[in-house]
C-alpha cells in the first residue's frame, strides 16, 4: 500500500511556497507516495481537512505566488483539545509523515509535536523576515528584498524631484534583515531595525547635515518592528503572542517626528503585504525547489523532527529544536555595512 506524505503551509504566506509543495509533491510521486494537502496550516489538522495532491494539481505553480493550499495563523497549543486533534486527524488520514512549512512559529510548533508526540514531521523554513537561525537563508526574503528595493529605487526619483524626506517602512518583527539588504542595495541614507535602539535627534540629524551639504533629499528605511522611544506596544496579538505590528503605525510617528525636528517636508510609503506578494525571484524559484525535495528524502528516509537548511551553498538537515531555539538578528558588523552609507 502507497504511503502518504501530507504538506501544509502556516503563518505568512510568501513567494516560494508553491515551489516546495511542488518539488515534495513531484519526489513523493517519483518513489511511489500519494501526497496530501493539509489545509490553512495547522487549522486543517486540528479540524481534519484535507484535500489530495498529485502531480497535476502542482503543475504550472512553480512562478506563482501565494500558497494553492491555503495558510492561517493557527496554534494547536492555543486551542482547547487542539494537540489532540491534531494527532487524531493526522491518523485517521492514514498520513505516514507530514512537511510543515513555514518560520518559527510553525516550526516551532512541529518541534514540540516532534519531541512531546512523536509526530513524523520535517520543516521547510519559510520566512521573508529571514530570521531562522538554522539556515543560512530562507525564501521569500530575496523577493521581499527585491520588491523593497525596488519601491526604495522609485521613491528616490521622486524624493529628489520634490525635495523632500521619504521615509519608507518595511517588514521586519525583530530582525532587520529586509531593511538593510533593501537599504543597502537601494541606496538609503538613514537605516533603523529593531536590533538597534533608535534615537529620533540622531536621525534628524543626519538628514539635517546632508541638506547642509546640499542634498535637499533623504531616504530613510525603517523595520516595522523598530521600538520607538514613547511609543508602548499594545493592542492585538495573534495566537502566537506576537503584536499585530500594521497597527504599530511606526512609519507614520517617525516621519512626523523627523517633519517636527528638522522642518523637512516628509513623507511616508508603507509598503506592507506588497513585499509578500507576487511571483518568486529565479533565487526564491531554485531555494525553495531545493528545499522541498530534501523535505521529501528527510521523510521518505524517516528522518523526521529535522529541517532542509541552506549552509553554505548547501542544502543539509538541522534539527527543528536546533533550527528554532533563537531568532537569527541582524548582527552589528552587518549594520556596520549600511552605517558606511549613512548621511
Amino acid at each position: 500500500m502507497a504511503r502518504t506524505i501530507g504538506i501544509l503551509t502556516g503563518g505568512g504566506d510568501c513567494p516560494g511556497l508553491n515551489a516546495v509543495i511542488r518539488a515534495v509533491v513531484r519526489s513523493s510521486d517519483a518513489q511511489g507516495w500519494d501526497a496530501v494537502a493539509v489545509l490553512e496550516g495547522w487549522r486543517g489538522l486540528v479540524d481534519g481537512r484535507f484535500e489530495d495532491l498529485g502531480v497535476k494539481e502542482v503543475s504550472g505553480i512553480l512562478p506563482r505566488g501565494g500558497t494553492i493550499i491555503g495558510t492561517s495563523r493557527t496554534n494547536p497549543y492555543k486551542l482547547d483539545g487542539g494537540v489532540d486533534k491534531v494527532m487524531q486527524n493526522f491518523s485517521d488520514r492514514g498520513l505516514d509523515a507530514l512537511v510543515a512549512i513555514g518560520g518559527e512559529d510553525t516550526l516551532g510548533v512541529a518541534a514540540k509535536l516532534f519531541a512531546e508526540c512523536s509526530l513524523p514531521v520535517v520543516g521547510v523554513p519559510k520566512t521573508i523576515d529571514n530570521d531562522l537561525s538554522g539556515t543560512d537563508y530562507t525564501f521569500g526574503f530575496d523577493t521581499a528584498v527585491t520588491i523593497a528595493t525596488e519601491a526604495i529605487d522609485r521613491l528616490h526619483t521622486t524624493a529628489e524631484s520634490h525635495n523632500r524626506v521619504m521615509v519608507v517602512e518595511v517588514m521586519g518583527r525583530h530582525a532587520g534583515w529586509i531593511a538593510v539588504m533593501s537599504g543597502i542595495a537601494g541606496g538609503a541614507d538613514v537605516i533603523l531595525i529593531p536590533e538597534q535602539p533608535l534615537d529620533y535627534e540622531e536621525v534628524a540629524s543626519a538628514i539635517r547635515s546632508r541638506h547642509a551639504r546640499g542634498k535637499n533629499f533623504s531616504i530613510v528605511v525603517v523595520s516595522e518592528g523598530c521600538e520607538l522611544p514613547g511609543v508602548a506596544d499594545g493592542g492585538e496579538v495573534d495566537q502566537f503572542g506576537h503584536v499585530i505590528l500594521s497597527k504599530r503605525g511606526v512609519g507614520e510617528v517617525l516621519g512626523r517626528e523627523i517633519e517636527d525636528r528638522t522642518g523637512f517636508e516628509t513623507r511616508v510609503t508603507v509598503l506592507g503585504h506588497v513585499q509578500r506578494g507576487g511571483s518568486p525571484t529565479p533565487r526564491d524559484r531554485v531555494l525553495a525547489t531545493r528545499f522541498g525535495l530534501k523535505a521529501a528524502a528527510l521523510a521518505q528516509a524517516g528522518q523526521f523532527g529535522q529541517m532542509a537548511a541552506l549552509r553554505g551553498d548547501d542544502v543539509v538537515a538541522v534539527s527543528l529544536a536546533e533550527a528554532t531555539a533563537e531568532l537569527k538578528t541582524v548582527p552589528p558588523a552587518w549594520y556596520a555595512v549600511a552605517q558606511a552609507f549613512f548621511g
